[in-house]
Order: C-alpha cells, then structure tokens, then sequence
C-alpha cells in the first residue's frame, strides 16, 4: 500500500510541475544562463582563469565550474518552482480530500519531497545536456559523460535533496506558507551559500567541518580548485586571460575519497527538515490552514509590523477617492490606482519602507546611492511580484474579466500599477541620479520598466509569484557578485551599464509590456 502511494504521489508531482509555463520558463533560463556562464575563450574570456592563465575547456573543467554556477541558480529557483502544492491543495479543496485518506502524514510527505526531487533532479538532466552539447562546441578534448555525472551527482543532489526539503518544510508548516517563507528561504540560501565559501578561502584549501553543510557545494569547488591549481589567485564564472599563456589542463578525476564521504554526508544533512516537517504538518486542518481575516491571528514579524503600522495607511486613503474621480471613470488609470492603493493598504511596512529609503535616497552621498537603490528595487520586486496573480489566487478572475474591458484592461491596470509602484521606491533616486549620472538614472528606469514587464507576464504564464520572485532574487544577487558586467547592471547600481544594455532594456521591457497585453487578448478571444 504505501509502496504504491508513493509512486502515484511522485508521478504526480512531477506530472503536475512539468506541464507548468513556469517549469519551460526555468529550462529556458537555465540553458540561456549555461551559455552565458560558459564564454568563448575566443572573446578573451574563459570560465575558469587562475592569475592570467585560462584553465581548458575539458570535460573535468567544465562539469566542476558548471556544476558550481549551476547550482547558485538551481538551488534558489528550485525552491520556489517546487513549493506551493500545500497551496493549491487548499484552494482547489484537493487538500480535504488528501486529508481524509489512510495515506499516513509521514508518506505523504516523503512522496512529496521524492517528487520534488525527481522534478528538480529533471531540470538538473536538462542542465547536463545542454553542458554536453555547449562541450561539443566549445570545448577541448573528448566528452567524458562519467565525469559529468560523477561531478554534478556529488557536486548538485546534496542541493537539490535541501532544496526540496525545505520547500516541504515551509509548506507543512502554516506560517511559512506564504511569501514570508519565500523570503525566509532567500536569506538562508544566501548565508549557506556564502558562508563555506568565505571560511574556505580564508583556510587555504584545507578540509572544514563547515563542508558537511555546503549544500550549495561551492566550498568544495573552491577547496577542490586551490588543491589542483595550487593558489589562490583564480575566478570561477568569466575572467580575464592573456591568451599569450598556454592553458592549464585539470586532471580527470578530482574526487578523493574523504571529498565523496564529504558530499555524501552532506546530503543525509541536508534530509534533516524533513523531521520538523513531519512534527508541523498542518494535514490541511481548517483551524491552521484557512484564510485568515486581515490582523488577525498572524503573529509573525510581519505581520506585527502591518499592526503596529496601520496608522500609515490613513496616507494611501485619498487614492481611492482619486482612482474614481479620474477622467474615463473606471478605465485603465482608475483600476491602477485602485491596484496601488489596495498593495499599499495590505503592506503598511511597505509605507514606513517607502518613507525610509525617500528619506536616504535624499540624504545619503552619492557613493551609498548604489546601496540605496539596491534596497528600494529589492523591497519594490518582493512587493509586486504578487500582483498579477492575486485575481486568480483569490477566485476572482472571472469576475475581472467581465467588467468593462475584461482581462486585457485588467492586466493593463496591474502593469501600470507596477510601475506607479516603481516610481514612488525610486522617484528620488531618478532626480537625482538624473543630475550627477545620466546614465544610471536611464539604466533604472529602463530596467525597472523591463522587471515590471516580467513580473506581470511570468506571473500570468505561471499563474504563480514564485516564478518571477525566483529569477529577481537569483539576478539580483548575481548583479551584485559582478559589478563590473554590463548586462548585469539592470537598475544602474554599479555604475557599470552602457547605453547598449539601456537601449537593450527600454526595447525589452516594450515587447514584455506589448507581449503580456497580446497574450490577455489572445486568452480572451480563446475563452
């Protein structure tokens, strides 16, 4: 019996995740991130360089540096395109049925996170293949497929078996079930990230206690890196050589044994939040799971903020009386500020942010303006990211699209909304910016109009948040690793865009304007 609940559990996952648009956009992604990551040596550029010389492009060299910058990617987009079953159950009222069936919570769950796992270890097959094939391209010397495997098994499913236990823990566990979860997981991700990476590099190489828990395996790569390079002094992700030096080849094999006991205990470590899982499952429980009133019943940090804010929401009160008086009665405008009204009466600690960072953007020197906008673009995507879906998580998408101008006005009301919103987090950063950096002023408006194009389409493909809140989170902490890349300075932050990558992001955040208004007259004249 439980033999066969499992497999009709894991089936049905990963049948369910694969037929996503969030699950083709990902893949899309992923294989557009794996050929930016891995450059022509012909351009100056190589993917792994220690001082000034390029290390080749063989089979050992590509499967570690790929499997490394793979996984900054996969183990923060996975998460959030594996969670959220719990959700949907409790909407579609799936989860009462699951609730009353003699599957034991134990088996659920481990069905559910082996579906997870099967769903992500498919997007990690994905990756494999595109390396292989990028391999027969640019790489030197044959494709040796057990050294792809070997390296990205020991290197990526202690990530993809934390990955997706987490996901399940913040899903079983009713607090966690919404976008404070999200968030909660992005700072962990980013501090066990880090973290074996910063005590690695400042060992010199040397086995750490702090390896058990490299999820992420980085800290092995670099512990594995200064052991066959004998230094220090390397890049992983696109450096710089002088072509003038003939390359290094790495050896074949680079695994010691204490480096496969290593990585295989990791991956029993990381399983662990599976067992506060199973202790806080809420088995979709009416009293712990239903739909609260608003300030009721939520006791976290955020939501205390909300309460004790609530008093700030008396300033967002006269754009409802605005949003009706406005020329055309409730046309696109109308239901914008509407749109942006109601985000704002939601999120008082929205308002006390928004109030904050006007006060630094006009205070601070112009060297903390990058910081600066970095806060308000990040507290600006987390806000919005919900938006476009908000008609569909609440069951009230077809009463949106049966008023005057039906679905398409309504996207177009979200879309300007979003960038109403952008506005108001970036206003005094633009003015000011517009005076002492033209350029990065163009840059962040251009970028922010180019993230407010995504967040509404990726939201309407996926019907989900996560999707967009996945790729913002993943790139803006990439942006931030490489301040020097152009393409990567979406909002001007760094000081590193060109009018190139402007022109680039006024011309891409149009077609995703124009994209995402065709697709809602599309859907309408299909329905």
């Amino acid at each position: 019996m439980n033999a066969l609940a499992l497999k009709l559990l894991v089936l049905t996952e990963v049948r369910l995740r694969m037929r996503r648009t969030g699950t083709l956009v990902a893949v899309l992604a992923l294989i557009a991130l794996t050929w930016l990551m891995v450059a022509d040596p012909a351009t100056g550029v190589a993917l792994i360089v220690m001082g000034k010389t390029r290390v080749a492009y063989t089979s050992s060299c590509l499967a570690m540096g790929s499997a490394g910058l793979g996984g900054l990617f996969l183990g923060l987009a996975g998460f959030y395109l594996v969670r959220g079953r719990m959700s949907e159950d409790v909407r579609s009222g799936a989860g009462a049925v699951l609730a009353a069936t003699p599957v034991s919570n134990a088996v659920f769950l481990f069905g559910r996170w082996l579906g997870s796992v099967a769903y992500l270890c498919g997007l990690l097959g994905i990756f494999m293949l595109t390396m292989v094939v990028l391999h027969l391209l640019r790489g030197e010397g044959p494709v040796q497929l057990l050294v792809y495997a070997q390296t990205f098994a020991l290197m990526l499913l202690p990530l993809v078996f934390f990955t997706a236990a987490m996901a399940l823990l913040c899903d079983a566990w009713a607090p966690l079930m919404g976008k404070r979860g999200d968030v909660l997981y992005f700072v962990l991700y980013v501090t066990q990230m880090s973290t074996p990476i910063a005590i690695m590099v400042a060992g010199g190489g040397a086995w750490k206690t702090v390896l058990l828990v490299d999820f992420s395996g980085l800290g092995t790569v670099v512990m594995a890196l200064q052991s066959v390079l004998h230094g220090t002094n390397f890049v992983l992700g696109g450096g710089a050589f002088d072509a003038a030096l003939a390359p290094v080849f790495m050896p074949t094999w680079l695994w010691s044994e204490q480096t496969v006991l290593t990585r295989l205990a990791c991956g029993l470590i990381a399983m662990l939040p599976l067992l506060p899982a199973l202790g806080l499952f809420h088995r979709f429980t009416p009293d712990r799971v239903t739909v609260r009133a608003a300030g009721t019943g939520d006791w976290s940090p955020l939501a205390l903020a909300n309460r004790w804010l609530r008093p700030l929401t008396r300033l967002v009160r006269p754009l409802f009386a605005l949003a009706v008086r406005v020329p055309g009665g409730p046309g696109v405008t109308g239901q914008a500020l509407a749109v942006l009204a109601l985000t704002l009466m939601s999120n008082p600690a929205a308002i006390a942010a928004a109030l904050a960072l006007l006060v630094a953007a006009c205070v601070a020197p112009g060297a903390a303006l990058g910081t600066v906008t970095v806060a308000a673009v990040a507290v600006w995507g987390i806000l919005v990211s919900d938006i476009s879906v908000r008609d569909q998580q609440h069951d009230v998408a077809a009463m949106s699209g049966a008023t005057p101008g039906g679905s398409t006005r309504r996207y177009a009301a979200q879309l300007l909304a979003t960038c109403l919103l952008a506005l108001l987090f970036t206003a005094p950063l633009l003015l000011r910016l517009a005076v002492t950096a033209p350029l990065r002023a163009a840059a962040l408006a251009t970028g922010m109009l180019a993230l407010a194009g995504a967040a509404n389409l990726f939201g309407r493909l996926s019907r989900t948040a996560r999707v967009f809140l996945a790729l913002f989170l993943f790139g803006l902490y990439v942006a931030i690793q490489a301040p020097k890349v152009a393409a990567l300075d979406v909002v001007g932050f760094n000081g590193a865009a060109t009018t190139q990558t402007v022109g680039m992001q006024l011309l891409l955040g149009m077609l995703l304007a124009a994209g995402g208004l065709w697709h809602e007259r599309w859907r309408s004249a299909r329905n």
